[in-house]
């Protein structure tokens, strides 16, 4: 093994024996010097009384921990570098580990090759720490040092004299400006600041100087380069200072017969302000079709309001939704789906006038602002021509995909005199245009918003559905792939109403989103469910698990942890006997408290699923750093998986990933013998879906779980 100016020595600490034994072997064999210990005890001793390089430390050991052993070397500062190798440490010892300064942290049984590759880079590491501070001491004191300190440094450095003139440059200044130090000393700052900006240099170097005010000033300035060159963004930190034949001197030291000059160091910021820009951008557009957002539409909405009462001008507001994406999406993919929505964007754009606002505000929807309207056909115009252009095929994989669009309108001040008011009725018109055939537009009426009323209604009788007990839970049963017994059940939410009959979730669930009724009926749903499972438990399937499903909004709801560990406690249950499903979007909605919330309920023993996995648009990282317990394929990528190749390397690849993370994998919406005979090939270990079972209400659930045997 290659050496340069260490040779390391290893302390491998662990409490079992053919383990110690085995770690010793490969790394003598790969050139170490290895010694051992069985315990923490005798660790601290070796550590503390030789040199050790490297210790490949087991948190988990009696008598003295493995902590106990990191609070020893942190304690006594010892120069050492520590790898946890650990088989039984939760996520708490390992982040407690990890702030101690471990350099990483592997667990039993151990890859050989994953270890000493691990070994390596640590020592590697740590071999240039010694390196660089053997040639420190051979630089320190020297005048070279400073001299490579000055001129390696990546900021620009430079000393103004009294005039202002650059007395002392580093060569720092020809990577930034393109120019040497000889073409900069003796000119004036001024000669090298962007115009826009000299104003605001004279002011701040002029504070520095001047008596009584504070001698630091921090200035953000563009410079000028070679000609034709973009001004670079700097970030100047400056003082005054004494110049006088026999130094230079800060304010506290000056002394008496010298000028006053400037010390300063200038900063490359223009990777930052390129950055902020991209965050601003970010802010107000839309990252997959750059659009304007939201955000950005209501604003310009609300200046074109403005001026339109100011003017005595009409301006329309368009709300456009593309008919059927989602079979699009189903059919061909999400990435097809994005392609067509970019297409689409692009398509839009080109029926503008100077002046319009085009807007993505969600998946397939857009709005759009026509501002200076003379009257409100121009909004039909226009409308009619966007209808005739995206009516154009769009080819994908050599297959022409038509779409459709419904668009409603609203006009000001006829629909309404507000924003919110003309968004809220360009949207029931988009929606008539939906319910009369879609692939058209229509004006706002009156009579819509009476229509519109229907939802209120909806709103009012769920109110009487949670207090009259109208609501009911089906369950889906989840089978095991190999043996098709049932290992689970998901709630499903059902509204049993006096007049309409059964209700599916889709009929009430968006609007108790809306109304926020949501989380009374989250609640009613995780009482509900723990009823059900003291009765499975009480008639012999106590080993079957309750899945539910949490909003976005309940789960993000203060201390719905503990709703759910008081809720499971009243009923005398075990949390193992219940399972939360959540979307990855209401994942990604707050990482930070969906990280507190997740890590809470796991740590009590409730297990976590992603449902609807693989429709989101999020990082995968979220994967690793959660405690979740089990995946829940999306329908969609169920749905043609026998004879779409996509799909199928789709639902190969998340497989692979949930079993390389020891999580569980269950794939809905299974409803023929032919993709259950896939999905079983591939390895899938658990499905639910229609070809096992409907939801059943839960006075037919245990004679079919009997009759299941």
């Amino acid at each position: 093994m290659q050496q340069s100016l260490f040779s390391p020595a290893i302390l491998v600490v662990d409490d079992e024996q053919r383990l110690r034994d085995s770690l010793s072997e490969l790394l003598r064999m790969s050139g170490y010097e290895v010694s051992c210990a069985a315990n923490g005890r005798e660790a601290i001793t070796q550590i503390g009384g030789r040199g050790i390089d490297l210790v490949l430390l087991d948190i988990n050991m009696p008598d003295i921990s493995g902590q106990e052993v990191l609070d020893f070397i942190v304690a006594r500062q010892i120069d050492t570098s520590v790898v946890i190798l650990s088989g039984e440490s939760t996520f708490v010892q390992a982040t407690q580990a990890l702030r101690k300064g471990v350099e990483d942290f592997l667990t039993k049984p151990y890859d050989p090759e994953k270890l000493l590759a691990t070994v390596a880079n640590v020592l590697k590491k740590r071999q240039r720490k010694n390196d660089f501070l053997l040639i420190q001491k051979r630089l320190q004191g020297s005048e070279e040092l400073h001299r490579f300190i000055v001129n390696s440094a990546p900021d620009l450095i430079f000393m103004l004299d009294e005039q202002g003139c650059f007395a002392f440059v580093n060569e720092r200044v020809e990577s930034l400006l393109g120019c040497s130090a000889e073409d900069i000393l003796g000119k004036h700052y001024s000669e090298i600041v962007y115009e826009k900006d000299r104003e605001k240099a004279r002011y701040g170097f002029n504070l520095i100087r001047h008596p009584g005010l504070r001698a630091s000033r921090r200035i953000e300035l563009r410079l000028l380069g070679r000609s034709g060159d973009e001004p670079r963004y700097v970030e100047v930190r400056a003082i005054s200072v004494e110049l006088n034949p026999k130094g230079v001197y800060t304010t506290e030291h000056r002394r008496q017969g010298g000028g006053v000059g400037t010390y300063g160091v200038a900063r490359d910021i223009g990777d930052r302000k390129q950055s902020e820009e991209l965050r601003r951008y970010q802010m107000y557009h839309d990252v997959l079709t750059s659009l304007p957002n939201r955000t950005l539409f209501n604003d310009r909405l609300e200046i074109a309001l403005g001026h339109a009462k100011r003017s005595g001008s009409k301006l329309a507001v368009m709300s456009l939704d593309i008919d059927r994406f989602k079979k699009i999406n189903d059919t061909f993919g999400h990435l097809a789906g994005d392609e067509l929505l970019q297409s689409v964007a692009l398509k839009l754009k080109k029926c503008l006038r100077e002046g319009d606002t085009l807007a993505r505000v969600g998946g397939d929807e857009f709005s759009l602002l026509l501002p200076s309207l003379s009257q409100n056909e121009d909004a039909a115009t226009i409308g009619r021509k966007i209808l005739e252009v995206s009516s154009r095929p769009v080819c994908h994989q050599n297959k022409e995909l038509r779409i459709t669009f419904s668009i409603g309108v609203a006009v000001y001040p006829d629909h309404g005199e507000t924003k919110d008011t003309l968004l809220r009725n360009a949207d029931l018109a988009m929606y008539r245009v939906k319910q009369t055939g879609r692939n058209g537009f229509h004006y706002f009426s009156e009579e819509m918003r009476q229509n519109s009323s229907h939802s209120l209604d909806i709103e009012n009788s769920l109110h009487r559905a949670i207090r009259e007990n109208e609501l009911r839970l089906y369950y889906q049963p989840q089978i095991d792939m190999d043996t098709e017994k049932v290992i689970g059940l998901e709630a499903l939410i059902r509204w049993e109403h006096p007049l309409r009959g059964l209700l599916l979730p889709a009929d009430f669930i968006p609007i108790a989103e809306e109304t926020k009724l949501i989380c009374d009926i989250g609640d009613w749903v995780l009482r509900q469910a723990c009823k059900d499972a003291v009765v499975l438990k009480n008639q012999g399937y106590g080993d079957i698990k309750i899945a539910i499903n949490v909003s976005p909004q309940q789960f993000e709801m203060e201390g719905f942890d503990r709703t759910v560990f008081q809720t499971i406690k009243q009923h005398g249950l075990d949390t193992r006997f219940l399972e939360i499903e959540i979307t990855e979007n209401s994942i990604m909605r707050d990482m930070n408290k969906s990280m507190e919330t997740i890590t809470a309920l796991a740590g009590e023993g409730v297990t976590i699923a992603v449902d609807d996995f693989g429709i989101g648009y999020s990082s995968l990282g979220y994967l690793h750093t959660l405690p979740l317990t089990t995946l829940k394929l999306d329908r969609s990528f169920v749905k043609n998986i026998v004879h779409d190749a996509e799909q199928n390397t789709i639902v190969t690849a998340v497989l692979a990933m949930a079993k390389g993370l020891r999580i569980n994998f269950i794939a809905e919406g299974v409803e023929v013998q032919a993709q259950h005979d896939y999905l079983l090939a591939a390895g899938c270990p658990f499905a639910q879906g229609f070809h096992y079972s409907r939801p059943l209400e839960f006075s037919k659930l245990i004679p079919f779980l009997s009759a299941e045997g």
